[in-house]
């Protein structure tokens, strides 16, 4: 799709001044019979590096270990395969990746179902509702990475429970070689041309991705942060009209041609475009000027992570500018763009490659208007969509 500088640099600027984040379980490994830091404190228990006695004892702390467990992140999410190899690349640490097409909810009830064992995940990554339930069940674990401090103060908890990892639009996704004019609007999705063929990326009362789209709908239709249920009710009518699609979209059903147009975040779109090329499929991303919603996703630690020093080495490396420049390959967004740009350590090639927005979202959901949104689609989704 058509990429501007000036425009990339403003999804940038807007999402940066995020006032919230929004949604991606280790299998059987061995844990570190020890967890003591160089220090003598406890690794499940540190809050930064120098806990261990710095970065060089934090990695040597973690490759003892010699696992990390992560959960629902697929390699073509935000560039994630590319950043597990290269973690383990660099550590030698194995990386177990459980259920990658699974949701932020599937997250939380691992860490919840699987206290205690040693499959349980070590870190997780989630859509911003999620996130904030999780911590304020107190399942996740302070701690502050290197760069901590230059993570603006309203993208993380202040204590370091969760923190803004990559964000992006809400995008429309489409084959044009299977649909004769692409839509690029809400508006266009209601049209009789596209029967069966509107997707979602997951359950809006599991994925985050999903529940972005529904405000994205919210906003289109005549609805606000303060309400969503225009938004479940605009996918309601794409039921009653036979435009909505129940499959899951994934790159393996847009391969296959069951769903030719889906509504899904920005990066994620935009890495399909590049990976279906060389199978002869033309996707094509637009960001909805009549539904502009743009959102992060946070990291975060299991506060019985069983590789504790594993899954603070993990957020060091994903905060490094090799990590937040892996991100940025993946077309996302990442937290520190704006302090990476000003140390000159920002691929200002990949920030090329950003879609273009031509209605910039400058408003974010507080966390009582994200709440009671999740409680609404938890509520009225079924009613819309089932039978």
């Amino acid at each position: 799709m058509t990429v501007h500088r000036a425009r990339a640099a403003a999804i940038a600027a807007v999402l940066t001044a995020a006032a919230l984040s929004l949604t991606a379980c280790g299998s059987a490994g061995s844990t570190s019979a020890d967890t003591k830091a160089a220090g003598g404190k406890d690794a499940k228990t540190a809050t930064s590096a120098a806990d261990f006695g710095g970065m060089d004892a934090l990695v040597a702390a973690a490759k003892k270990e010699g696992n990390l467990h992560v959960i629902t992140l697929p390699r073509d999410w935000a560039n994630y395969g590319e950043l597990m190899d290269g973690f383990t690349a660099k550590y030698g640490i194995k990386i177990e990746d459980e259920n990658p097409d699974g949701s932020s909810q599937d997250e939380i009830n691992a860490i919840k179902s699987r206290k205690g064992q040693d499959r349980a995940p070590d870190v997780v990554d989630l859509g911003s509702a999620f996130a904030l339930s999780a911590t304020a069940d107190g399942i996740l674990a302070p701690y502050k990475v290197a760069d901590f401090d230059k993570i603006p103060a309203s993208q993380k908890d202040a204590n370091g429970a969760r923190y803004n990892d990559y964000g992006g639009y809400m995008a429309i996704g489409c084959d044009a070689k299977k649909v004769a004019a692409c839509p690029k609007t809400f508006a266009d999705l209601l049209k009789p041309d596209y029967k069966g063929m509107v997707a979602l990326n997951g359950n809006p009362t599991k994925a985050g991705a999903a529940f972005g789209a529904v405000y994205a709908a919210a906003l289109a239709n005549g609805g606000s942060l303060d309400n969503i249920q225009p938004g479940i009710d605009f996918f309601g009518k794409l039921k009653a009209n036979g435009n909505f699609n129940p499959v899951e979209a994934t790159p393996a059903t847009i391969e296959k041609g069951e769903t030719p147009i889906t509504v899904d975040w920005s990066y994620l779109s935009s890495g399909y475009a590049d990976k279906l090329k060389d199978k002869g499929i033309q996707w094509q991303v637009s960001i909805p000027a009549d539904g502009s919603y743009a959102q992060y996703y946070n990291q975060a630690i299991n506060k019985d992570a069983p590789h504790p020093a594993a899954a603070r080495l993990w957020e060091e490396y994903l905060y490094s500018a090799a990590g937040q420049n892996g991100f940025l390959k993946g077309y996302a967004t990442p937290a520190l763009f704006d302090s990476m740009k000003t140390a000159g350590t920002l691929d200002s090639a990949l920030v090329a490659k950003l879609p273009v927005i031509d209605k910039p979202f400058t408003t974010f959901p507080t966390q009582a208007q994200t709440d009671t949104a999740k409680k609404v689609v938890t509520e009225n989704w079924a009613k819309a969509i089932g039978g």
